[in-house]
């Protein structure tokens, strides 16, 4: 269950070495309601990942991560758990699903693609880490250019007889005094500085060279996938492609931005962005298999079942450590962490075959969410469902409250649709929020300035009649 809470300016940041397990808890707390063996066991693995890093190299690489394997049904926070681990480690994280993989050759998927989706996800991450270390420089340059293209630097002029002045010569240094000219352009040049810092000059067109983007797009099949022969045609004939330009016609504005954009690619060195993301990947990567129940189970003989224990079997060396290779070079895996996650409805964990079972030994279970659960998911986080929809309703001018008594009730109806159907968890909020809210949504225009209350005897009436019959209930909600 996605519960996001926005950071505010007055939260200290905190460095991840002071992060105890406690207080990994205690940040997960604030997104996950619930699940404490979950965090526990998450807070655990990513606290020894910080040990690790304080070991000598020799030792550092004999100390394997503790994968984890979640088991609990759906919408009970274990996404979540994982995808909120990651941002608090600052780590290259993916989700996948595991059911991805069973139809390769079909529809399916190369399970070697989870590694370079997450080198890609690592150098974005990298990138962006970058970016804001020259963003300052490569605005200065780009405004720099800009006034070059609304003011064109002074050249040296022609004597009055038509030939050129003998004081512009040496490189054009003016030496006499003819000096003035340049001093007026430098202060012209200041006061259009001025006016583009102020805005006044975004609606003037200005005519920029743009790089052309489009290359040629060739397929390559072989044995290894086209995924893997993801060739840049651009690095390998530099003369061939990249090289051209074309003149565009642009705002000041949009110009400003286009350049700005140039600059940051010019100033950060991608070959260095390259490595740190590949280190960050084999270091404090988290790939999270979600599904991985489905995968689960043993050849049938028939059907789908058939390509279960071979998926099984493909992600096995991975999650227990090989080297994949990348467009951006060769990418171990063993000390990436994996979280895998399943119902597990149908099959169990000794379904999955003995090797695998073996690299997850944290084996923690997520509970059902209950009434009481569901109350503080819609009260207790900063951007719960309940203030979204008075957010969402302020924008119409109509004052949205709800009482405890409705909350109450809205949790209730949840739990008892859940118990009575299918069981998604705190996604149920969801489909309930907006059947409660149906009316008032939809008449919101009209009801401007007046202010409307969400009480138990209103949640009643929208709700009851639907789940009295279990049928209907089964479509609506």
């Amino acid at each position: 269950m996605a519960i996001y809470l926005p950071g505010t300016a007055e939260e200290e940041q905190v460095t991840l070495d002071e992060l105890t397990p406690r207080e990994i808890v205690t940040e997960l707390d604030k997104y996950v309601v619930g699940q404490k063996e979950a965090k526990r066991a998450v807070a655990i693995a990513l606290r020894n990942r910080m040990r690790r890093q304080k070991l000598a190299p020799e030792m550092a690489e004999e100390v394997m991560p503790k994968n984890i394997l979640m088991i609990g049904p759906t919408g009970v926070g274990k996404t979540e758990i994982a995808r909120r681990l990651a941002k608090l480690a600052n780590s290259p994280f993916l989700k996948v699903e595991a059911s991805k993989f069973t139809e390769v050759g079909y529809v399916g998927r190369d399970v070697e693609s989870m590694i370079r989706d997450l080198v890609e996800i690592a150098i974005e991450m990298v990138r962006e880490e970058k970016l804001e270390d020259v963003a300052d420089k490569a605005e200065l340059n780009a405004e720099e250019r800009l006034l070059d293209i609304l003011l064109p630097p002074a050249t040296p002029r022609s004597g009055d007889n038509g030939a050129p002045n003998s004081n512009a010569s040496n490189g054009g240094v003016v030496i006499d005094a003819e000096a003035h000219p340049v001093d007026s352009s430098s202060r012209t040049r200041e006061k259009l500085r001025q006016q583009l810092r102020e805005g006044k000059l975004d609606d003037r067109t200005v005519e920029i060279e743009t790089r052309e983007r489009n290359y040629p797009s060739f397929e390559i099949i072989s044995n290894q996938g086209v995924e893997e022969m993801d060739v840049n045609l651009k690095d390998m004939l530099p003369n061939l492609f990249g090289q051209r330009t074309k003149k565009r016609k642009m705002k000041v504005n949009e110009a400003f931005e286009y350049l700005i954009q140039e600059e940051e690619q010019r100033l950060i060195d991608m070959e260095q962005v390259t490595r740190t993301a590949i280190d960050k990947v084999e270091n404090s990567g988290i790939i999270f298999l979600d599904e991985i129940d489905k995968i689960a189970g043993r050849e049938s003989g028939h059907g789908p079942d058939v390509s279960r224990e071979g998926v099984q079997r493909d992600i096995l060396p991975i999650v227990e450590g090989t080297t994949i290779n990348t467009r951006y070079g060769m990418v171990r895996t063993d000390h990436i962490l994996f979280v895998a996650a399943g119902a597990f409805h149908v099959s169990k964990p000794s379904d999955l075959i003995p090797e695998l079972q073996g690299r997850f030994p944290i084996r923690v279970e997520l509970h059902s969410l209950t009434m009481e659960d569901f109350v503080r998911i819609l009260t207790e986080p900063k951007s719960s469902l309940t203030r979204q929809y008075i957010a969402l309703l302020e924008t119409e001018g109509v004052k949205l409250e709800f009482t405890p008594d409705a909350l109450d009730e809205i949790a209730r109806f949840a739990f008892r649709v859940n118990e009575g159907t299918e069981n998604i968890g705190a996604r149920r909020l969801h489909t309930i929020m907006e059947r409660v809210l149906d009316e008032i949504s939809f008449e919101a225009p009209e009801r401007k300035g007046q202010p409307f209350t969400v009480d138990a005897a209103y949640v009643q009436k929208m709700l009851a009649e639907i789940v009295k019959d279990q049928d209907l209930s089964r479509y609506i909600l």
